[in-house]
């Protein structure tokens, strides 16, 4: 079977949807079918190719508005040549990732239009942050609107998590289930282990025995980077310093004026991601956003890291309590800095919840059970599979 994927944004962009699609594309693979992303066009990168894993890769080209964080689909003679090829495969089953892109409501209408069985998987918990409350108020206008126009091809709905299908009912959307998000832990802990890992404490000149804290993710406002700067910065704790790996537009301002023990270490290639995990002490995404359910932290649980968060998404599902891991009410500085001072001073809270957090990670949330939940939605056939 061919199962096709739409994910407006897709690698090399980092990103938990990005993530999501190529682990599920390049199982699919595995599985004996065949995988398409359909995805935006990038510079420098072709328009259609076929990737080392056997996912063969469509790019439409787009506007990047919002500094390519909403890329809209650009009518014109490339795209209708793409589209012609594209729509030619011989798709059996389409995955749109997520609910409000433009290409989310291409894929929607051309399924429809087509007779190919679609879902739509979503990822929020809340709308889209457009930066001040006028756009935030035509930004959530805009998305009901968009389900809509999605409700009307009626493709069936998941979310990766059980409070982004709660989040789906405040569009009048009634969701099946979950296609959760996941890792494989096997293959994360591979990567923390291999022969030319990363000593991320000989890369930042820090002595052996300092203690981590680490921000892995996209540098914009609705993360929270610059209070748990400023958060770590009060908290004044001796022998640790916090390491914020990722690339984003806040970048450039956070380097004007960095204090003592940050280091913004920019974009990171993923393996080294995985060994900066693995090497640290604690995981910090004091997030505003309405993540779904932040694949950080699954990966943050595979490499045995303790996690502190604010709640968000599917947080919850992975720390039903504080013995599993800390979830803040909301972004505050000082409630941050009291939460940060506790997780790095007590020792047997890091060791317990580590331990518990990665257990509760293998029985739930690993892509060996979501793909083959996938593929039985797709009533594709399912292989005898082995591993995560």
């Amino acid at each position: 079977m061919t199962i096709c994927f739409f994910s407006a944004q897709y690698l090399p962009t980092v990103g938990g949807v990005e993530r999501y699609t190529f682990n599920l594309a390049r199982r699919v693979v595995a599985a004996g079918h065949t995988a398409i992303v359909v995805t935006s066009a990038l510079p420098g990168l072709p328009e259609l190719e076929t990737d080392e894993h056997g996912i063969r890769i469509y790019r439409l080209p787009v506007w990047p508005l919002m500094n390519g964080r909403f890329p809209v689909l650009k009518p014109g003679r490339a795209f209708r040549a793409l589209a012609q090829k594209l729509w030619a495969e011989p798709i059996g089953f389409c995955v749109i990732n997520t609910r409000f892109y433009i290409s989310s409501l291409y894929a929607a209408r051309q399924c429809r239009k087509r007779g190919i069985p679609a879902i739509v998987v979503d990822h929020s918990t809340g709308h889209l942050p457009m930066g001040n409350p006028l756009l935030n108020a035509a930004g959530a206008c805009y998305e009901h609107l968009a389900a809509v126009w999605l409700k009307a091809c009626r493709p069936r709905f998941f979310g990766v998590s059980r409070a982004v299908c709660r989040w789906l009912e405040h569009f009048g959307i009634q969701p099946e289930g979950q296609l959760y998000n996941a890792v494989d832990p096997a293959e994360v802990r591979a990567l923390t282990q291999a022969s030319d890992a990363v000593d991320w404490r000989v890369r930042l000149g820090l002595p052996t025995d300092e203690k981590l804290v680490v921000f892995l993710g996209r540098v914009i406002p609705e993360k929270g980077v610059a209070e748990l700067i400023e958060a770590f910065a009060h908290a004044d704790l001796p022998g640790c310093s916090l390491v914020v790996a990722g690339d984003g537009p806040l970048l450039p301002k956070l380097r004007e004026n960095c204090p003592p023990k940050v280091h913004l270490a920019g974009a990171v290639p993923y393996a080294q991601a995985m060994q900066l995990l693995a090497q640290a002490q604690l995981y910090c995404l004091p997030t505003y956003y309405a993540e779904g359910f932040p694949t950080t932290f699954l990966e943050a649980a595979a490499c045995g890291c303790p996690i502190l968060t604010t709640r968000t998404g599917g947080s919850d599902e992975l720390l039903p309590d504080e013995s599993y891991g800390v979830q803040l009410d909301g972004v505050d500085p000082q409630a941050l800095t009291a939460a940060l001072k506790r997780c790095l001073t007590d020792h047997a809270w890091g060791a317990a919840a580590a331990q518990k957090t990665a257990a509760r990670l293998e029985e739930h949330f690993t892509w060996k059970a979501v793909t083959r939940e996938l593929l039985r939605l797709a009533g594709a056939q399912q292989p005898d599979c082995k591993g995560n």
